[in-house]
Parts: structure tokens; sequence; C-alpha cells
């Protein structure tokens, strides 16, 4: 178990921006940090890092957080293994007190699998460096590839003995489970008697984004052409090789940096560029591209580069793959090698500044490419030009920028001496096939819901008042578009949202506030009051729980944190308290309520002047507060006339029914005292 002391200097660490940042591109846009986000497929940014407040929100999929949240939701970490990682980002040194049995028995199966890798990496590389048959044939064969001993450590490069239970003896006897063994491919077992999985052969491991190894690939060395070239790690719950691609870890900051990636076919492919300085590589993992490995891509880059050997039939297989790419709106361009040569034997035998130059300037479209290549093969053959024609528009079609498709097609135009206009009237054919296609696949959603027009341009729905209060009462989310239409108009969720907020943002500012003065001829007297004070003694006052058990929890805590503050004489951060608190369900309700898709930006340069919360804090308190007590009354009026039904329904005593109409009136009365402006009212 981490101390708690421990935590708060990894939460304040690990700066959210730099965390995030590995993951995620990142463009500044105002005050805050945008990129696409990594929990769901989005094309247009949606996902949002506030370095101020430390935390990160997507508005598209709804996720949140802080740095430790981030790392539990994107690596599937639970809340201690986050901790550690980040530790270990940041050199921060952790002293775990001693863990009960059943901390121990919480591990994850997940955990386990993550754990067993990694000592199968150590091992692997154990044996290649120490081992005579390790260095004698592993080391060996990597040295004659031309790779020198920084790149072999740098990739985490190993060797497995040409032994029947080498690795699996080892593992059992260190205490790792027979199960994980079997799931994760290191071992394999038959007639239950378990063997290596990787036995005489080559490693080249398989990272995740975090640098967590998550597969491997054996290659072996022996020419049987029976023995299969490359073994590769089974799907397990740490890996899938659609969603994987190799080499990411070590090239994510070079794409960010040279806003572009370059795509290859194998593991030596990306080791060879690497050490030749290319370090924006990436390649497939023995799969062909799929659309996770491309959304991948997207979030660090939307340009790549695809480096192809001399082989022909092969690119011609990878036109489905590039496709994909163009589909999600990604610049594709293509380099092919000379024949015989692929990436790894071309920046072996070349120089860095050759290879850079041979890239640059061979570096084609792929549209353009793809009309090269195909095009000599319909010469003298108009039923194999037309159908390459219709190939071609059909690949254009996928692009979702209409000014790209315009270009290009245009320039297919010039290369194959065909009219623009018949090549446009094919593109919007394929366009409407392409999206009449679409529709078809989309889920059948039912009818849309009602709405009414209240004069708004877009039909949109718009809540309607409760009875007496007037809009600057209301706290400033009330009309907010994305209510549901229909829903209670007693509910006073939203209310009780916007005063956890104000709570959490405003705690210990402070707003004048008339009080009557002691002398009934004197003038009210102006006495300064705490956010916190105000809000926090309105509900006790009333003895006013809130709905939601989670705002509730946190109102109760703040409580608690300030008197026990109050007594130390110091203030205490509400918001930092509660964006790193160790309950993520807490924590992630305090990210959502602190985070706004929108900001003011570079206003006041056009003249326009906007007075921000913060310095109108006191309509804004005192507008959620009396807002939210009238949903309140709304409720107990709602409730009374309920009452009083049931009561003339069921014939009650007279004394009954008048009881309750005293409580109609006194309930109306309160409610009318709540619409007028700055009307202080006692509920119960």
């Amino acid at each position: 178990m981490i101390p708690r002391e421990t935590v708060d200097q990894i939460i304040e660490t690990a700066q959210i921006e730099e965390v995030v940042g590995e993951f995620v591109n990142l463009k500044k846009k105002g005050a805050n940090l945008w990129g696409l986000c990594p929990f769901h497929n989005e094309k247009t940014p949606s996902f949002s890092v506030a370095p101020a407040k430390g935390i990160y929100k997507c508005f598209g999929c709804g996720e949140g957080g802080n740095s430790v949240n981030f790392i539990m939701a994107h690596e599937a970490m639970s809340y201690p293994e986050a901790l550690r990682y980040l530790a270990k980002r940041y050199n921060i040194e952790v002293e775990e007190e001693e863990m009960t049995p059943e901390m121990e028995a919480a591990v994850s199966e997940r955990e386990s699998q993550y754990v067993v890798m990694a000592y199968a990496e150590s091992y692997f590389v154990e044996q290649l460096w120490e081992s005579e048959a390790g260095k004698a044939i592993g080391l060996s064969y990597f040295k004659e590839r031309g790779f020198d001993e920084a790149t072999i450590r740098k990739f985490g490069l190993g060797y497995s003995p040409e032994s029947w239970e080498a690795f699996t003896k080892t593992a059992l006897e260190n205490g790792y489970k027979k199960e994980f063994l079997v799931k994760t491919g290191l071992s394999k077992d038959k007639n239950d008697r378990l063997y290596d999985g990787y036995r005489g052969r080559v490693i080249f491991p398989i990272h995740n984004l975090s640098g967590r190894p998550i597969g491997f690939g054996g290659r072996t060395l022996k020419t049987d052409k029976k023995v299969p070239k490359y073994i590769n790690t089974p799907e397990c719950e740490i890996y899938n090789k659609r969603k994987v691609l190799y080499g990411l870890y070590f090239a994510k900051k070079s794409i960010v940096a040279e806003d572009a990636c370059m795509l290859v076919e194998g593991y030596t492919d990306v080791i060879s560029m690497h050490q030749a300085g290319f370090e924006n590589v990436v390649a497939s993992s023995g799969t062909s591209l799929t659309l996770d490995q491309i959304r991948l891509i997207s979030r660090y880059t939307q340009n790549i580069t695809i480096l192809y050997d001399g082989d022909t039939a092969g690119i011609k297989a990878s036109f489905r793959g590039i496709d994909l790419i163009l589909e999600q709106g990604l610049n594709v361009r293509v380099v092919m090698f000379p024949d015989g040569e692929d990436p790894d034997s071309f920046v072996r035998s070349h120089t860095r500044e050759e290879a850079s130059d041979f890239i640059a300037s061979n570096a084609k479209d792929f549209i353009v490419f793809k009309t090269d290549l195909l095009y000599a093969e319909t010469a003298g053959d108009p039923i194999k030009k037309a159908a390459l024609v219709h190939d071609i528009v059909d690949t254009i079609a996928l692009i979702p920028d209409e000014i790209k498709r315009s270009l290009y097609i245009r320039e297919c135009s010039d290369l194959m001496q065909i009219p623009e206009k018949a090549l446009l009237s094919e593109l919007n054919k394929a366009r409407r096939k392409l999206l009449k296609k679409r529709e078809n696949k989309a889920p059948v959603e039912g009818p849309p819901p009602p709405a009414f027009d209240a004069g708004f341009p877009s039909g949109d729905a718009v809540p309607a008042l409760p009875d007496g209060v007037s809009p600057d009462e209301l706290p400033p989310d009330f009309f907010d578009p994305d209510r549901a239409v229909g829903e209670d108009p007693n509910d006073c969720s939203h209310q009780e949202r916007d005063m956890v907020r104000l709570l959490l943002q405003y705690c210990h500012k402070t707003f004048k506030l008339e009080q009557p003065s002691e002398d009934p001829k004197g003038k009210p007297e102006k006495v300064e009051v705490m956010v916190i004070d105000f809000i926090l003694g309105e509900l006790e006052h009333d003895n006013i729980q809130l709905e939601n058990p989670i705002y509730q929890r946190i109102v109760e805590e703040l409580d608690e944190l300030d008197k026990k503050h109050s007594d130390e004489e110091k203030e205490f951060n509400a918001e930092a308290a509660f964006l790193n608190h160790s309950d993520q369900e807490v924590c992630k309700a305090c990210v959502d309520l602190l985070s706004s898709k929108y900001e003011l930006h570079d206003w006041e340069r056009k003249g326009i002047f906007v007075d921000p919360e913060d310095r109108k804090i006191k309509k804004a308190v005192m507008g959620s507060v009396y807002s939210y007590k009238a949903k309140k009354v709304g409720q107990m009026i709602a409730t009374n006339e309920r009452e009083l039904k049931a009561a003339f329904t069921d014939e009650k005593e007279f004394s009954e029914i008048e009881k309750l109409l005293e409580t109609k009136v006194q309930l109306n009365n309160i409610k009318k005292e709540l619409a007028k402006p700055g009307g202080r009212v006692i509920l119960r």
C-alpha cells in the first residue's frame, strides 16, 4: 500500500499535459490543450487537457480525470499500479506499506499477464547477453543484421534457448503461475506437459504505449521450411495485434515532432530505420493494416508515409489498407525502394543523408502512385483502363474532404487523359453509393423526442421556467441545450450540480450580504460571507440532503475539511482536494463539474467585455441556491397536490384535508417569496 504522502507527491509532480502528451498529440487552443480522444473514435478533437487544473475531459465520450485516472483508463491499470507507473516516470521513490492477503488477492489477471511478460523480457535479454548460446547464436545474428549494442538494448531484443523447458522451468521456480504462462503463449501445454513457446528463437518484444512488454515475435534461425519463420504471441487480455503498432512506444515523440509517421512491414525494418536516425517509424506487427492501427497513428499525426520494397504484387495487396487510411481523412504518401531493396537493407547500405534524400524525392501522393503503378498495365486495353478509372475514382470517393477530392480528380484527369467532367460524374455516383452503404450499416434509431417551438430558429426544445422564478435567479446551465426534452420540471439535478460546482470552484471566496440591523429603525448591515458558509448554511438550516449521493458526499467531506482547516487556521484548495480524490467516482464527478467545453478567448481585443463569474459571485451563488430551493418547493407542491387528490378520492376527514390545504397555501407563499430578487426563504 502506498502512503498518502507519497500519493500526494506523485499527483503534484505528474504534469497532466506531459502524461497525456505521451499518448495524445495535443495542440494549444486558448488556456487548454486539445487532441483526438484516445478512448473513442473521432475525427474532430473533443478531448481537452486543462494544465491549470491538472485534469483532462472528453466532451464526446465523457471520460475525465487527473493524471492517475488517465493512466488507469488508458493502460487498464488499477489505482496503485497507475501511481507506481507515474512514480517511476518521475523518479519518485515508493516505499510501500505491507499488503494484506486481501490486497494481494485483488491483483487482476490482466496485471498478472503484464508481470509475466516483463519477467519473460528480462529472461530473454539475460539469455542473449549472459549465456554462451545467446552470445554465439542470438547476438551474432543481430550483429550480422547490422544492429549495434545500443540499439539491441533499446528495443529489448533477446534470445530463447534451444531447450524444451528452460524458460518454463525457471519461471515456475520463480513463482509464476502456469495459467499465465500458457495464456500469454510463453509456454505451451500438451497432454499436461509444459514446454517453451519460443525455444531456439531470437526475440523481438512488442511494447504498449507506456513501454510495458505485451507480446513477443520469435524468429527461427533454422533453414527448415517446415518450421514457421515467426511465432507471435496469441491474443490475450493485454495483447490484440490489430490494435498494436510495433515500435510506436519508441516512435511517438518523433512522430509528433516530425508531424509524420513512416510505416514499414517488419521488426527489422523498424529497428534499422531507428538506428539510422529515422525514429518516426512503426510496423503493423505482422497483420494487414487495420482501422484500429490507423486511428492509433492519427492521435499523433495526420501524415503517413508508407515505405515499400520493390514487390509490386505485395503493394497491390496492401491497397485496401491504404483506402482505410484515406477514409479516415489522413494524408498518405508512398515510397517504393528499388528492386531487391527494403527499408532495412537500404538504410544499411546508404548514409542517413542518402536515405533521407531518396525518401523525400521519391515520396508520391498515394492517388498519383496508384495511378502510375497500374496505368501502364492498361495500355491498349480500354476495358482494363475503364476498370482502373473506376477503381481510382472509388478510392478518391473515400476521402472525406471535398477540396482534396476535387484536386485529386483534376490531377487524375491530367494523368489518364480523361475529361474532368466525366471523372466528376463518376465521383458523384461513387459518393452516393458509399453514403447509401454507410446508411444501411448505421444502427436504426427510434423516432426523435417531441420538441416544442419556443421561437428559436433551431426549434430545439427549451425547458420552461418554474412558476414564479425569474431568469436572473437560475444557474448558468439552466438553459443547457443538452437537457433532456420532456424531463420532470421539478428535477433539481442541474441545480445540485451547479451548487456543488460553485462550492468546489469558489469555496473560500467572499461576498457581501445584507443582514437586518438589530435596531428596528437601523439600516441593514453588510457582512462578508464565504461561499462555503453561505451554501452549507442554507442547506443545513433547511435540513436538505442532496439527491445525488456523490454530490452529497462531496458536500459532507467539504464540510469536514473546512472545519478541520478552520481549527488549524488555514485554508485548503477544494478543487485540488477533490480532483485528486482516491475514490474514482468522486474524482470523475468533480472533473465533470469543473470542465467546460467553451472558454472566452481574446474577446477584449475585439471590444467585447464580459464579466467572468468570479466577479459576480454573489449573483451566481444566491441564484444557484434559490433556484435549487424553487425546485425543492416545486417537488413539495407536487407531493402536496397528489396527497390532496388522494384525500378527496378516499373521502378523508375534513381536518386532514384542511391541513393539506394550509400546507398548499404556505408552499405557494414560499414560491412567491423565492420569485422576489434576493428574497431569503426558510423552507421548513
